[in-house]
C-alpha cells in the first residue's frame, strides 16, 4: 500500500485513471503533433526526483529520502498508469494516447525509459548515496562485511524476532505456486532434498512489519550506525528453515500488481459496499512488473516468469537491494546535520493572538479582511485546524460544511467535526471515498462521522469531489454571516507539513453565497450556475479559464501588455494548451510552472515562442495551483484545487477562488516572479523536450532556492509585525 501521507505523485490525487482520448481540435494555425506524451512526461518528472538524490550539495539523508520517493512514485505509476493501459489493451478499450500513438507502442516506450531509470536509481544508491552515508557514519553492509561477533549477535536477533514470523511455502505437486502479493519482497529459494536428490522450489516472504534495515547491536554506541538489509539476514539462515536440505540458490524478487480500482457508480446501490468489495479484489490484480536481482540464475527466473505469467519486457534485473522504499526508515535517523535545517511553521500574521499566551479570535481576524495563508511556511494547525476547532465550540456557530478528500485517520479535522455535531450544530461532511489508495481509510472515518451525527455525503455519481472547501455559518447580531476557506491542498495536518499549498479565509458574503450554492449542489439536487468569485468544474472552470486566456490574447493583438502565469501539478488538457499556444502566437508572455506532467511542447516555431516552462522540486512538494492574468494592469488571480487535466476539468468537482485583496494579489504575483526568475534554481523544459536543471550560476555558485527564500520572507514578515 502506498503511503499517501508521504507524497503525492500527481497520480493518486490528480491524474488517476485519466485515459481519455486526445481532444485535439483541427486548427490550421496550430501544427499537428503539438503535445508531449504524458506517460513519458511523468517519467521525466520522476527523473527530476532522482536528480535531487544525485545532488551532492543536499544533505545525505535527504538524498536517501529522495531515492525512497522515487521508488514509491514508480510503484504507483506502474499500479495506476501502466496497469490502466494494459487493462484497456486486454479488454479492447484502448484508445490512442494524447499524442495519437497506440497504447502498445507507449508501453514499449515506458518499458525502455523505466528500465533505464530503475538501473540509474540502483546505481545512485550503490555508487553515490550509500558511500556518502558511510562517510557520515551510517553504513549499510553486506553479510560478508560482518565480523564473527556481529554475525553471532544478529543470529540471536534472528532467532528471537524474525524466525517465528517466517512462513516458507514449498512448491511441489501437493503445494501449488503460492499467491505473491503486490509490492512484497520475497526470496525465491531452490533446494535439494538430501535423501531423494530432487530439486525443489520454495518462496519466502520478507515480513513487511519488521524493520527493513536491521541495526547491528552496539554499533551506534561505537560511533558508527551499521545496518544489514533484512533479506540478507534471512537468506543467510535458510538452513534453520529447511533443515536437512541443501540450499542451491536464493534470490530476492518483487512483484507489482494492478492496484487500480474500478467502480461503476451508476450501477451500484451502495458505493461504500462496492468499494469494500473492489478493495478486496485489488489485492489479486494481475502482475505488471517483476523486479529481480541481477545475479538471479536463469532456472529460477524462468520459473518465476512462467508461474507469474509475465513477459520478458516486464522483468527488471537490478543491482543491489530491491525495494528502496525501505530508505524512508533510514532517512528518519536522528542526525540533524544530515537533514535539511529544521523549520517550524509560523502562525500567519493575521492569526497571531494580541497577547503572548492568549488565544486568537480567528473570526474577528477574518472579518477585518481576507487572510491568505501559505503552508507549510505558515502553520496549518494554527490556521485551518484552529479555525475549525473554534467553530466547533463557538455557541454562535450554527452550521459547518466541509469537503474531505484525503485526511489522516487521527485527524483533529475529523474530531472537530464530531465535536461540532455532538454540540448540536448542523454538520455536513462531503467525503470522497474514491480518493485513490485512501479508500479504505476514508471508509473507516466516514462511518465514524456518521455515528456522531454528522451528515455524510459521498459525492456525486460520476464525479470525484476534489475541491477543498470549508464553510461556517455564524449568527452575529441577529444576522447570519458566512466564513469560508478555499484551499489548494487537502485537509490533512500531516501532509500540510510537507506540501506547499495556499488557503484563503474570507468573510466575503459573495463567496459565502457561492459556497452555499455549491454545497447545495453537492449534497442535494440543486443545479446552480450563478457563481461570482468561484470558477467551478465541471460546468464553468474550463470555460472561465479559456475566456481569461483569450482576453490576454486579444489584449496582445491590440498592443496592450499581456501576461499569463500558471502554476499547476499537471498540464495535459489539450484545449487549455491550444489556448496558450494561440495566446503565444499573439505575443502573450506565457509562463507555466508545473511540478509533474507537462504535455505542452516548446520549440514549435511561431507557436510556442513566447512560452516558458519551469519545474521546481525540493524539500516540500509544490502542490498549489495558481492562475494569474495581467488583464491590462488589473491583475486577475485565481487559486484552488484544479489541475489542467481532462479529469479535473470534466469529471471532478473543482473550485478556484479569485483573490481580490491587492496585497494578496501582489504576494502571489511576487511569488511567481521569484519562482520564474533566472536566478532561482529550477528545471527548464527545452525545445527538444528535455528537462535541464539550472541549480548553479556561471561561476558555480548555487542559485536561489525558492523554498528557502520563501521561508525567509515569511519569517521576516512576522518579525516586521513584531517590531511595529
Amino acid at each position: 500500500m502506498i503511503d499517501t501521507d508521504v507524497l503525492d505523485t500527481g497520480l493518486g490525487d490528480a491524474d488517476d485513471d485519466d485515459f481519455d482520448q486526445t481532444v485535439e481540435i483541427d486548427d490550421s494555425q496550430l501544427p499537428d503533433h503539438r503535445y508531449m506524451d504524458r506517460e513519458l512526461s511523468w517519467l521525466a518528472f520522476n527523473q527530476r526526483v532522482l536528480e535531487l538524490a544525485e545532488d551532492p550539495a543536499l544533505p545525505v539523508l535527504e538524498r536517501a529520502n529522495f531515492l525512497a520517493i522515487f521508488a514509491s512514485n514508480l510503484d504507483e505509476f506502474f499500479m495506476v498508469r501502466v496497469a490502466g493501459l494494459k487493462r484497456r489493451i486486454m479488454t479492447g478499450l484502448a484508445v490512442p494516447t494524447n499524442v495519437g500513438r497506440a497504447p502498445q507502442d507507449v508501453l514499449a516506450d515506458i518499458s525502455e525509459s523505466a528500465h533505464a531509470l530503475q538501473l540509474r536509481h540502483a546505481r545512485v544508491w550503490l555508487d553515490l548515496v550509500q558511500p556518502a552515508l558511510s562517510g557520515s557514519g551510517i553504513e549499510v553492509v553486506t553479510w560478508a562485511e560482518l565480523s564473527d561477533d556481529e554475525r553471532a549477535s544478529l543470529y540471536e536477533y534472528f532467532q528471537a524476532q524474525v524466525f517465528p514470523v517466517l512462513m516458507p511455502l514449498a512448491v511441489d505437486p501437493a503445494h501449488p505456486f503460492p499467491y505473491i502479493s503486490g509490492l512484497s519482497l520475497n526470496l525465491a529459494i531452490r533446494i535439494r532434498n538430501a535423501k531423494t536428490g530432487r530439486q525443489e522450489f520454495a518462496r519466502l516472504k520478507v515480513p513487511p512489519m519488521l524493520p527493513r534495515f536491521v541495526e547491528l547491536p552496539g554499533s551506534v554506541a561505537a560511533g558508527r550506525a551499521r545496518y544489514l538489509p533484512l533479506e540478507q539476514l534471512i537468506a543467510h539462515h535458510l538452513g534453520d528453515l529447511f533443515p536437512g536440505m541443501e540450499i542451491l540458490e536464493h534470490h530476492t524478487f518483487r512483484l507489482t500488481r494492478n492496484e487500480d480500482v474500478v467502480i461503476e457508480e451508476d450501477e451500484t446501490e451502495n458505493l461504500i459496499q462496492a468499494l469494500e468489495a473492489e478493495l478486496l479484489r485489488r489485492r489479486f490484480g494481475p502482475p505488471i512488473r517483476l523486479e529481480v536481482t541481477e545475479e538471479m540464475d536463469d532456472v529460477t527466473l524462468d520459473l518465476l516468469i512462467d508461474e507469474l505469467e509475465v513477459t520478458a519486457q516486464e522483468v527488471y534485473r537490478l543491482p543491489g537491494p530491491l525495494d528502496l522504499r525501505g530508505l524512508f526508515d533510514l532517512a528518519k535517523i536522528d542526525r540533524p546535520e544530515l537533514h535539511y535545517p529544521a523549520h517550524v511553521p509560523v502562525t500567519a500574521t493575521a492569526f497571531q493572538p494580541a497577547e503572548q499566551n492568549g488565544r486568537a479570535d480567528l473570526f474577528a481576524a477574518i472579518r477585518k479582511g481576507d487572510v491568505l495563508v501559505h503552508h507549510p511556511y505558515e502553520s496549518f494547525t494554527t490556521s485551518v485546524v484552529a479555525f475549525l476547532e473554534q467553530a466547533a465550540r463557538d455557541p454562535h456557530v450554527l452550521a459547518i460544511k466541509q469537503t474531505l478528500y484525503r485526511t489522516s485517520g487521527d485527524s483533529p479535522i475529523v474530531q472537530a467535526l464530531i465535536d461540532a455535531a455532538e454540540r448540536g450544530k448542523q454538520v455536513l461532511a462531503l467525503v470522497e471515498v474514491k480518493a485513490r489508495f485512501d479508500e479504505a481509510a476514508n471508509i473507516v472515518w466516514a462511518r465514524k462521522l456518521e455515528k456522531a451525527g454528522v451528515h455524510v455525503v459521498y459525492g456525486l455519481v460520476g464525479l470525484k469531489t476534489h475541491c477543498k472547501l470549508l464553510h461556517v455559518i455564524r449568527e452575529e447580531d441577529g444576522m447570519l454571516r458566512s466564513y469560508s476557506h478555499i484551499g489548494t491542498g487537502n485537509y490533512n495536518p500531516k501532509t500540510s507539513r510537507l506540501y506547499e499549498d495556499f488557503g484563503l479565509f474570507t468573510a466575503d458574503e459573495q463567496v459565502g453565497r457561492d459556497l452555499t450554492r455549491l454545497f447545495n449542489e453537492l449534497s442535494g439536487y440543486a443545479i446552480e450556475k450563478k457563481f461570482k468569485r468561484l470558477l467551478v468544474a465541471p460546468l464553468h472552470l474550463r470555460k472561465g479559464l479559456l475566456r481569461l486566456i483569450d482576453k490576454e490574447r486579444r489584449n496582445a493583438l491590440e498592443g496592450k501588455p499581456a501576461h499569463i502565469r500558471i502554476k499547476v501539478n499537471s498540464m495535459v488538457d489539450e484545449q487549455i494548451i491550444d489556448a496558450l499556444y494561440r495566446a503565444s502566437q499573439a505575443g502573450v508572455r506565457v509562463d507555466v510552472w508545473v511540478r509533474g506532467i507537462c504535455s505542452l511542447k516548446l520549440g514549435l516555431e511561431g507557436v510556442s515562442d513566447n512560452i516558458t516552462v519551469r519545474s521546481i522540486l525540493g524539500r516540500y512538494l509544490e502542490h498549489s495551483r495558481i492562475f494569474a492574468f495581467h488583464n491590462d494592469g488589473d491583475p486577475q488571480v485565481y487559486m484552488g484545487s484544479a489541475d489542467m487535466m481532462h479529469r479535473n476539468l470534466d469529471r471532478r468537482v473543482e473550485a478556484l477562488v479569485r483573490v481580490v485583496a491587492p496585497a494578496q494579489v501582489k504576494e502571489l504575483v511576487d511569488f511567481f516572479d521569484l519562482a520564474l526568475s533566472d536566478g532561482t534554481s529550477s528545471w527548464r523544459l527545452d525545445a527538444s523536450g528535455d528537462w535541464v536543471r539550472h541549480a548553479v550560476d556561471a561561476d558555480g555558485k548555487p542559485l536561489v532556492d525558492l523554498q528557502e527564500r520563501t521561508m525567509t520572507n515569511v519569517q521576516r514578515r512576522r518579525r516586521g509585525r513584531a517590531v511595529r
